[in-house]
């Protein structure tokens, strides 16, 4: 249990994604960038023992892309498996980041792993493998960017157990940079309450807030001894927008916590 990635539980998440996969049931998560989704998965693969093939979703993915494909070589044609495909030749978690970026013809195939078939079927080769008891299938998006052309059909949708992730609260945001980090208690404190006023801007000047992934950022520049205001700038201020008035806005808010 040394060896797992570090990870801060809120609430019965474990314990729900331990039950969903004994059950081999495959599992949904949604939540805002950035708060712990791709973490989390990390660290239950580490915590059950089990390979994790992580796929990041994108527009131009295919169903090649996780299925496999035949490749010319040297000695003549052959064919190579996807990650999907290895996570269910030889167990293990096949995490499948920000699915709803992924086409909806690709995300078809994953339909008879995600029943009570368990199967996936390999048209080029001819196969239909049966997914081993340690396979466990989980996918993620967040629900902020749907929209009426990306967003899970409800053929998908409905085969999965679904959970839902948020920001963490104030102490466990805290928690989470002291454990990622090492820093001061302290620093921890500001930057969680500068977080918490970035948020509060959202819809009206930010179209994003600022994610924990980016308060880890920051901390983790300031421990190797860059100046706090710094690395606010290029860790949340700047990562979170282009214009030059609103970034300036928020580095006062900084500024003010750091009683600068």
């Amino acid at each position: 249990m040394t060896d797992l990635p570090f990870y801060e539980p809120s609430g019965n998440e474990i314990a729900l994604f331990e039950h969903a996969y004994r059950q081999r049931l495959p599992l949904l998560i949604k939540g805002p960038t950035g708060c712990g989704k791709t973490r989390f998965v990390a660290h239950m693969a580490a915590r059950l023992n089990l390979p994790l093939y992580t796929v990041a979703c994108h527009d131009d993915l295919t169903a090649a892309d996780l299925v496999g494909r035949h490749l010319i070589a040297d000695r003549g044609t052959y064919w190579s498996d996807g990650p999907l495909t290895r996570a269910v030749r030889g167990g293990g978690i096949c995490y499948l980041d920000e699915i709803v970026e992924a086409r909806k013809d690709t995300t078809v195939v994953l339909h008879p792993l995600a029943d009570d078939r368990r199967i996936l079927p390999i048209d080029r080769t001819g196969e239909t493998l049966a997914a081993p008891d340690n396979f466990m299938l989980v996918v993620s998006y967040n629900p902020g960017y749907q929209n009426l052309m990306k967003g899970l059909k409800p053929s998908t949708r409905q085969r999965f157990v679904s959970m839902r992730f948020d920001f963490p609260s104030t102490g466990r945001e805290t928690a989470i940079l002291i454990g990622e980090t090492g820093c001061d208690p302290d620093l921890a404190k500001r930057l969680v309450n500068i977080a918490q006023a970035f948020r509060a801007l959202k819809d009206r000047d930010l179209e994003e807030v600022a994610s924990t992934r980016l308060l880890v950022y920051a901390a983790s520049l300031v421990q190797s001894g860059l100046d706090a205001s710094a690395a606010c700038r290029a860790a949340l201020a700047e990562s979170l927008t282009d214009d030059e008035e609103t970034v300036t806005a928020l580095m006062e808010i900084v500024d003010a916590t750091f009683g600068r």
